[in-house]
């Protein structure tokens, strides 16, 4: 493609989740990537509560329950069981599957959306200016050119975007070292599981990990021994190593025959302070980065494309209302802050010293109270995220709307099958006459379904990504006037803007 409206740089599971969105609206994108093809390595391994719902909301949650290796009831805290179940979700579970195969399943909906993915190109070079972006990059023909009104920045934790714009990449270094593998065994006496289970982590720094299944005889294993935090993050991996710190877990009836893939990692994080930089947006690990406890990295990015995604097009479009593109960042920054936090926090943890073991029995025992529990298990699984939004006060307001079953003057229906189409939606289960009028200058753009008692409101407008912008209280037919404002924010402006939206960089 020659003409991209949006130039994706990255095809990891962030980049690949914001072009699927841009693509189902409409927009020309383009996705660069410099490896010719995926990795192959298992990368990130479950898909959380919230990001299933996310998934659902666009039909790509059945096929990759498909792909699925095992369902693992709840989560965890380092190493301390969370229940999801305590809240309003249908998947109050971990989604246990390689970070390929959701690769790959977006890569299906990109083809079927005719968004095109250029592999073997890296980017070298970027310049903008008040009406947008152009990457040079180098590819397998040479030196080719790029131009587009907008480019996003996906391309992970060592971003070539983010390096070649001079974005500061601040924050803390890591205290404990780990490795991450993908093995096979030799396991005649069938020692290790064939399911998978809630890692147990502890700080005794014994050498014992994490070993999980993952399809075709891999197996994917975790450590962090007492030998790693010896070790430099760029010393080689051998097969020593790695099984000596099998025997550890497993004991010695099991041996390690292969490693396919290897790497050190640290519990360093670092954010950068803003996602947006004129016509240069940063999301996923080239936003920030953070240690892998609690399984949070992969959502975190899949999240913020599907936050950015939706925006971006209206802006591309020209109907988005003033400051709407802006949002992704004020929303988005302090969900990613968050997570740096609980990360740090869970890898305090696991740090060993007399002082961190008091600190995780009280935490343990704190995560005991079911209260408790819940709210921790909100915060990693996705599920409590709130949103500021402006607007009349609402307890639904800024909160995604659970997948609720409706009944529509069509027959019955669900929330998740509403939002499809990545249009806003209207509920109403009242007045719905009169809410049709107010939203009727946006045409298509909101979709109205009239249904019956059950939305905790007595109208609720959703966003394309699932989150209530504006309700009305049961009982109360509402402020139009709110609800007007509401549309014109989330679903644009009733005529387009000029193009020249250009924010300055700094």
């Amino acid at each position: 493609m020659t003409n991209p409206q949006v130039i994706v740089i990255g095809a990891g599971p962030t980049g690949l989740m914001l072009a699927a969105e841009l693509g189902l609206a409409g927009v020309r994108a383009v996705v660069v990537e410099r490896l010719l093809q995926r990795s192959g390595q298992s990368k990130a391994l479950g898909i959380q509560p919230r990001s299933a719902e996310v998934l659902e909301l666009r039909g790509l949650l059945e096929p990759l329950m498909d792909q699925a290796v095992q369902l693992v009831p709840g989560g965890h805290f380092a190493g301390l069981r969370l229940d999801f179940t305590t809240w309003d979700t249908r998947h109050p579970y971990m989604i246990g599957i390689p970070q390929g195969r959701v690769e790959a399943l977006l890569e299906e909906r990109l083809a079927a959306l005719g968004v095109p993915v250029l592999r073997g190109y890296e980017v070298t070079a970027l310049a903008q200016d008040d009406d947008g972006v152009e990457a040079t990059v180098h590819g397998p023909d040479g030196e080719t050119r790029l131009r587009g009104r907008y480019l996003v920045g996906c391309d992970g934790g060592r971003s070539t975007v983010r390096e070649l714009l001079g974005i500061d990449f601040s924050g803390l270094d890591g205290r404990l070292l780990s490795v991450v593998a993908d093995i096979t065994l030799d396991d005649p006496d069938g020692a290790v599981s064939a399911t998978w289970s809630l890692p147990v982590m502890t700080p005794d720094r014994t050498g014992k990990g994490y070993l999980a299944p993952i399809g075709d005889g891999v197996h994917r294993f975790l450590f962090y021994g007492a030998e790693q935090q010896t070790l430099s993050r760029d010393t080689p991996i051998s097969e020593a190593e790695v099984g000596r710190a099998l025997h550890h877990t497993v004991g010695p009836g099991v041996e390690l025959t292969g490693i396919h893939w290897a790497s050190r990692f640290t519990d360093a994080s670092r954010q950068v302070e803003r996602y947006r930089h004129g016509r240069v947006l940063l999301a996923g690990d080239a936003a920030h980065i953070h240690s892998p406890m609690g399984g949070q990295g992969l959502n975190l990015g899949l999240q913020d494309a599907f936050n950015l995604g939706w925006k971006l097009a209206a802006e591309v479009h020209g109907w988005a209302h003033p400051g709407l593109l802006d949002t992704y960042h004020a929303e988005r920054h302090p969900v990613a802050a968050r997570v740096l936090a609980n990360t740090r926090a869970q890898a305090v943890l696991l740090v060993h010293d007399e002082e961190n073991l008091a600190l995780r029995d009280i935490v343990s025992d704190l995560l005991g109270v079911p209260e408790a529990n819940r709210i921790v298990a909100g915060m990693i699984s996705g599920l409590d995220i709130r949103y500021d939004l402006p607007g009349p006060s609402h307890p639904l307001l800024g909160r995604h709307l659970p997948d609720l079953d409706l009944e529509t003057p069509d027959g019955s229906d669900r929330v998740a099958r509403l939002l499809r189409d990545g249009r806003a939606l209207l509920l109403t289960s009242v007045a719905p006459a009169a809410f049709a009028e107010v939203v009727a200058p946006w045409g298509t753009r909101v979709h109205h379904v009239s249904v019956t008692a059950g939305l905790g409101a007595d109208a609720v407008l959703v966003r394309p990504d699932g989150y209530v912008g504006w309700a009305a209280a049961v009982g109360v037919t509402g402020d139009m006037a709110a609800l007007g404002a509401a549309s014109r924010l989330w679903a644009g402006m009733t005529t387009s803007r000029p193009r020249n939206d250009h924010q300055p960089t700094s």
